[in-house]
C-alpha cells in the first residue's frame, strides 16, 4: 500500500495551487502561540486579579459566577486595557516575542510555517484558511518575499482579487489578535459573516484540502462550512497526532478523506515540501514522452522528405533544454553556504540528468540510426550544450565547471551509439568538431576541454556523487551505471554494453591525446574506467582488443617506387578509415604507445 503522505506529494507536485490549507492551533503551538480560548482565560485570571478575587483554578467558572454568561474576549480585553494603544500592547505580548524569547526562538515561524511558506513561493499552495490569529504565516512567506492578502473580515473579503488571481491569500476565519472582534466563545464561534460563508463554500468545494492542527471541536461554523460541500472536487487529507476526535471522524467520513498520522505539524510540513521539491526536481519526463521524441526522430531519419522536420525537432528540443540550462535559479553559482555546498552539488547533478534525458534519447537513436549527412545535427546540438552563458558568480568553480555536465552526457552517448553502428566518421566529429567557446581566442576541439576530469575536476568533488564515495573513479561510474538504460534497447545484454563504453572513452582518450601531441608536443588524456578494468580484468581489456583489431586488419609491404624498397603498412581497420589519426597507421601506432604507458602509470599509482 502507497504511503499517504506519499500519495499527498504527488498530488500536490502533479496539481500546482490546487491544494488548500486548513490550519489550526496545533500548527502554531511549538512556536509557543497560546490559543485564542487559553489567551481568554488568562484575560480573565488578570481581571480576577484587579477585583481583588479568587478564581481558584477555573478562571472561566468564576466569570460566569459573577457575570452571568461565559466570558468574552472583547469585553474582558475592554476591561482590562481601555484605550487602543493599551489594548494592541497587550495582546502583543501574546503573539508577538521580547528579546528573550526571540533569542530561545519563541514565538517566531516554526518550521511547518517555513515549509509552506517554501510552497506557496513555488506556486503549489495558494489558499490557506486558518483559526489562528497570530502572524506566523506572514512573517514567513515575507522572508520569501511574498506579501499574502488577508480576508479576516467582510470587508476584507469584498475587497479582495480572485483567489486565482493572488500568489497566497490567507483566510482568517476567526479574526486577526489586532482585531478586538476576534472569535473566542462558543457562541462566537458557532457562526460566521455571510461573504465569509460564502467564500469557504467556493474554496471547500473548488480545492483539495489539507487539514492540520485542527480537531474541528471547537470551530462550530467551520465545521458547518465543511458539512455544507457536500460536492468537493479533489481529495481531502486529514493529519492528526492522535485518533481523530468524533467530530473530526464525521467530516473526515463525510469528505472520503485520507488520513494521516504525523509526530507534529513540523514534521508533517517539512517532510512534505522535501518530496514535493524532489518530485519537482527530480520529475523526468513521462517515458511515453521520451518515446514519442525518439519514434519522430526514428521517422523523420529515414526519409529525406522529412529533413526539414527534423532539424526543426532537434532544434526545438535544444532550444528548450538549453533555456532550461540558463536558469539561474535552478542552477545558482552563489547564494549558497558553505556547509550546504555538498547537497547543492548532489541536486544540481541530478536535475541535469532529469534535463537533458529527452535529448539524450534523440541523440542516441540520431547517432546510432543517422546518415553522414545528418552528423551537423549532432554537432550542433552538442555545440550548443557545451556552450552555457557566461554570467554568473564563479564562487564555487566546481559549479561553474558542473555546467558541462549535460553536455558530456551527450557526448557519452551519442558517442557510444555511433560506435555501435560502425559510424567512426559520426564519433570522430563529435569529439572534434564542437568548439567550447573559451573567455579568450576561438575554441579548439570539443574532446579537449570536455571530458570527466573538466567536469568534475576533482577525485574529492567526484566522490560526492551518490552511493560512489569510496569508488577509485566516480563520474566514469556514474555515467557508466546511469547511461545503461537508455542504451539498452541497442545493447542489451550487459557484456556488450561495457565493452561499447569502454571502447568509447579508450578511443576518445586515445583522439584527446593525439590532439595534445600535436598542440602541445606531450601526452596526456584522462584515464577512465577502461583503465581500471584494464588493469584488473586483463581478459577484457579494450585496451588488448583494440591492439588484436588493429593488427589483424593491417598489413605491411614493400614500396619500391623511386628505387629505394621501403616497408609500408596499410589498414582497414574502420577508425583509420573513417580519419582518426589522420588515418596513419604510424601515428597511431606511436599515440597508442605513449598513451598505453601514461594509462598504466596512472593506473598503479591510482589503483
Amino acid at each position: 500500500m502507497i504511503d499517504p503522505l506519499v500519495s499527498l506529494a504527488f498530488s500536490v507536485q502533479s496539481n500546482k495551487g490546487v491544494y488548500a490549507l486548513l490550519l489550526g492551533s496545533g500548527v502554531s503551538r511549538s512556536a509557543q502561540i497560546p490559543t485564542g480560548w487559553e489567551i481568554v482565560l488568562d484575560l480573565t485570571r488578570k481581571l480576577a486579579e484587579l477585583e481583588g478575587e479568587d478564581y481558584e483554578t477555573d478562571p472561566a467558572a468564576w466569570y460566569k459566577d459573577k457575570f452571568g454568561e461565559d466570558p468574552d474576549y472583547s469585553e474582558v480585553l475592554d476591561t482590562i486595557a481601555k484605550s487602543p494603544a493599551e489594548r494592541n500592547q497587550l495582546l502583543r505580548s501574546y503573539f508577538e516575542p521580547n528579546d528573550e524569547e526571540r533569542e530561545e526562538g519563541i514565538k517566531l515561524p516554526t518550521a511547518a510555517h517555513k515549509a509552506i511558506a517554501k510552497m506557496v513561493a513555488r506556486g503549489y499552495i495558494r489558499v490557506i484558511v486558518t483559526t489562528n490569529f497570530d502572524h506566523l504565516l506572514e512573517k514567513a512567506l515575507a522572508e520569501d518575499g511574498i506579501e499574502p492578502t488577508i480576508i479576516s473580515t467582510t470587508d476584507s473579503v469584498n475587497g479582495a482579487l480572485p483567489l486565482i488571481h493572488t500568489t497566497c491569500t490567507i483566510i482568517k476565519v476567526n479574526g486577526d489578535y489586532l482585531d478586538t472582534r476576534i472569535k473566542n466563545t462558543r457562541n462566537e464561534l458557532a457562526s460566521y459573516d455571510e461573504e465569509i460563508d460564502k467564500l469557504l463554500d467556493r474554496v471547500f468545494d473548488e480545492f483539495g484540502l489539507i487539514v492540520c492542527g485542527w480537531s474541528g471541536d471547537w470551530d462550530i461554523a467551520l465545521r458547518s462550512a465543511l458539512e455544507r460541500c457536500k460536492n468537493h472536487r479533489f481529495t481531502t487529507y486529514w493529519t492528526d497526532i492522535r485518533t481523530p476526535t468524533d467530530n473530526a471522524k464525521k467530516l473526515i467520513q463525510q469528505r472520503r478523506a485520507e488520513t494521516i498520522l504525523i509526530q507534529s505539524a513540523n514534521a508533517f510540513f517539512d517532510e512534505l515540501a522535501e518530496k514535493v521539491f524532489v518530485l519537482e526536481e527530480y520529475n523526468k519526463p513521462h517515458p511515453l514522452s521520451v518515446k514519442a521524441l525518439v519514434a519522430q526522430v526514428e521517422k523523420y531519419i529515414v526519409d529525406e522528405r522529412y529533413e526539414i522536420r527534423l532539424n526543426n525537432l532537434m532544434n526545438q528540443e535544444v532550444e528548450k533544454l538549453y533555456k532550461e540550462l540558463s536558469d539561474k535559479e535552478k542552477f545558482p553559482f552563489d547564494g549558497i553556504s558553505n556547509d550546504k555546498f555538498d547537497d547543492e552539488f548532489r541536486r544540481q547533478v541530478k536535475l541535469y540528468e532529469s534535463l537533458t534525458e529527452s535529448l539524450l534519447a534523440m541523440m542516441i537513436t540520431g547517432c546510432r540510426w543517422g546518415k553522414e549527412s545528418h552528423e551537423d545535427l549532432w554537432v550542433n546540438c552538442l555545440e550548443r550544450i557545451a556552450n552555457p552563458p557566461e554570467e554568473g558568480s564563479r564562487r564555487f568553480p566546481a559549479l561553474y565547471k558542473l555546467r558541462l555536465y549535460p553536455a558530456l552526457l551527450l557526448l557519452y552517448g551519442g558517442g557510444i551509439a555511433s560506435i555501435v553502428a560502425g559510424k567512426y566518421s559520426t564519433f570522430l566529429s563529435l569529439l572534434t568538431v564542437p568548439k567550447i567557446r573559451p573567455t579568450y581566442g576561438e575554441g579548439g576541439p570539443l574532446v579537449l576541454d570536455l571530458h570527466p576530469w573538466s567536469v568534475m575536476e576533482s577525485p574529492k568533488i567526484q566522490s560526492l556523487l551518490p552511493g560512489l564515495e569510496r569508488n577509485p573513479i566516480p563520474l566514469s561510474n556514474h555515467l557508466n551505471n546511469i547511461l545503461r538504460d537508455l542504451l539498452r534497447e541497442i545493447l542489451p545484454q550487459d557484456a556488450n554494453y561495457q565493452e561499447y563504453f569502454d571502447r568509447f572513452e579508450y578511443l576518445a582518450a586515445l583522439v584527446h591525446a593525439n590532439l595534445q601531441k600535436e598542440k602541445y608536443d606531450e601526452i596526456w588524456a584522462p584515464v577512465c574506467l577502461f583503465g581500471y578494468r584494464s588493469r584488473f580484468y586483463r581478459d577484457t581489456s579494450i585496451m588488448d582488443k583494440i591492439q588484436s583489431e588493429f593488427e589483424n586488419s593491417t598489413q605491411t609491404y614493400i614500396d619500391a617506387e623511386g628505387g629505394v624498397p621501403t616497408e609500408q603498412a596499410y589498414s582497414t581497420w574502420p577508425p583509420l578509415k573513417a580519419g582518426l589519426f589522420g588515418g596513419s597507421v604510424e601515428r597511431f601506432k606511436l599515440i597508442k604507445r605513449e598513451f598505453d604507458e601514461l594509462a598504466i602509470r596512472v593506473s598503479r599509482s591510482r589503483w
